[in-house]
């Protein structure tokens, strides 16, 4: 599992401060976990997360690659708001057996199970990840997600990670015009996949650019695909594609 980072916003301002720049509805962490992701102002990726409720604070767990840009870019937004953002001594801990005292469901999908945070070191309990993601289309940080990311060609819809009524935050006027006004021309879909191909392999249809291939798993595949190629005769190098959902 990739090496995640957990830190702490506090302050009074904290919770509108969240609220007015990420994607999801923070009140939703009275519930359990809230998943996110902060955008630019055209509406394109810059890091997923999850929020937790920890007493007068929220803890936010982003990818390790991703937690010193995202601080950074938080920072350049607190501008005078009552808030501070500190490193904390947690780490994950996942799994999809019996959860432990304190852990709570992943939001974006039942089969992914929970996820808790101690000072223990960080662990799993040994699941299949990429087979559950693949099978359920669930998108990566630093795989499928990257800064040319769409949020709503990434399924963040399906994943719980968008809410269309909570009011402004970064990236919305985009992200809701691509919602009621267009019909998504390209997204995230899985594929099946005679042989292999790096993560990153051009796909084509008929000789012309399809899209990109990437997380495998089972003889499934995440591929990110123009619909309108997305046809019988698909090639990722060497490896044969088909659509399946």
């Amino acid at each position: 599992m990739s090496t995640r980072r957990i830190v702490r916003l506090t302050g009074a301002d904290t919770d509108s401060f969240l609220q007015g720049l990420v994607t999801n509805d923070i009140r939703g962490l009275d519930h359990g976990l809230v998943y996110a992701a902060l955008l630019t102002p055209q509406g394109k990726y810059i890091a997923d997360f999850f929020l937790k409720r920890d007493g007068d604070g929220v803890l936010l767990d982003v990818a390790e690659d991703l937690a010193d840009m995202l601080i950074k870019r938080l920072s350049m937004y607190k501008l005078r708001a009552d808030v501070t953002i500190g490193e904390t001594d947690l780490h994950l801990q996942r799994g999809t057996g019996p959860a432990p005292q304190g852990a709570l469901p992943d939001p974006r999908h039942p089969d992914l199970g929970w996820r808790a945070y101690s000072p223990a070191d960080e662990a799993d309990d040994g699941t299949d990840w990429d087979a559950i993601r693949v099978a359920h289309c669930i998108p990566e940080s630093g795989i499928e997600l990257t800064p040319d990311t769409y949020i709503l060609e990434a399924g963040f819809e399906r994943l719980n990670g968008v809410d269309f009524k909570k009011g402004c935050y970064v990236g919305q006027e985009v992200t809701a015009r691509m919602k009621h006004k267009t019909q998504l021309r390209k997204g995230l879909q899985v594929v099946g996949i005679e042989g292999a191909a790096p993560v990153g392999t051009r796909i084509t249809s008929e000789g012309k650019p399809a899209g990109t291939l990437f997380t495998q798993s089972g003889g499934k595949a995440i591929a990110h695909l123009r619909l309108d190629r997305a046809g019988a005769d698909l090639l990722a190098a060497d490896a044969r594609l088909r659509l399946i959902g």
